[in-house]
């Protein structure tokens, strides 16, 4: 039981420094190319007007 407990916290530590690094990296080439910065917050926008319709409609 103790090691399915060390071998569960493990992974999710894994996970979490994966996640992590994904975000550092999606933030890096995100100022690196501005194109991309400016897709997502274009995203972001749409993605709020649709929220935002969704809502109101129920």
């Amino acid at each position: 039981m103790t090691l399915l407990r060390f071998l569960l916290c493990l992974f999710t530590f894994i996970g979490a420094l994966a996640a992590a690094g994904a975000l550092v990296i999606c933030v890096l080439l995100m100022l690196r190319f501005p194109p991309l910065l400016v897709t997502v917050i274009l995203a972001c926008w749409i993605l709020r007007k649709l929220l935002k319709a969704v809502r109101n409609r129920a």
